[in-house]
């Protein structure tokens, strides 16, 4: 699955879900294409989109 760092472009219109660096999901959140992915509270943490 690719992952996603803050700042970063959302490729696509869809649902992505935040991961820290030992991969606990922290929530999630929905960006338009071309929308900056926000910036987050634990150093090395990541987003992925999450399934349909």
């Amino acid at each position: 699955m690719r992952q996603y760092r803050p700042g970063e472009q959302a490729p696509k219109s869809a649902k992505y879900a935040c991961y820290d660096k030992s991969g606990k999901c922290g929530g999630s959140t929905y960006l338009e294409k071309g929308q900056r992915f926000p910036a987050t509270q634990h150093e090395g943490s990541h987003y992925e989109e999450e399934a349909e």
